[in-house]
């Protein structure tokens, strides 16, 4: 089984956008979707209506970095803090730009930063790129299980 792809995201329009890529590049990978930092910390840390999901984290996250209740530095330095999921690959998908932001998510060892293109296709094409590289191409950590899409580990 596919390792899902979590995106935590709260704009409508950019989520609509980022399954909408997703779904074109064709990835078998299961997409989980938490609208708010406190609803993808619940998924992550299995708690609340997340409390019974299989062990196991996702592929990847896609973090947003302007989120209600949480916001996306704090729940991506919530994951680097857990021996669980340190390692998980987190990449911050926000609109934007400020070094500040750039600094910051870094310290905190994002694995990416992009920033959301403005056009349909160029965002369309960045999402695609993503999803294929950290779904199918990247090599997670020692200590995940990878399965290929033949069913061999």
């Amino acid at each position: 089984m596919l390792k899902p792809i979590l995106i935590v995201e709260d704009n409508p329009r950019d989520l609509e956008l980022t399954l909408s890529a997703l779904e074109k590049s064709k990835l078998a990978n299961e997409v989980i979707v938490a609208r708010d930092g406190e609803e993808g910390a619940n998924y992550l840390f299995r708690k609340g209506e997340y409390a019974d999901r299989a062990i196991g984290n996702p592929a990847v996250v896609l973090l947003d970095l302007k989120l209600p209740k949480i916001d996306g530095l704090e729940l991506l330095a919530m994951v680097r803090k857990s021996p669980e999921l340190e390692h998980l690959p987190v990449v911050m998908l926000t609109s934007s730009r400020e070094e500040k932001d750039v600094i910051n998510t870094y310290k905190l060892r994002v694995n990416a930063y992009v920033v959301k293109p403005v056009e349909f296709k160029e965002f369309v094409q960045a999402i695609q790129d993503l999803g294929v590289f950290w779904a199918v191409l990247n090599e997670p950590p020692p200590g995940s299980m990878r399965v290929l899409r033949n069913g061999n580990r």
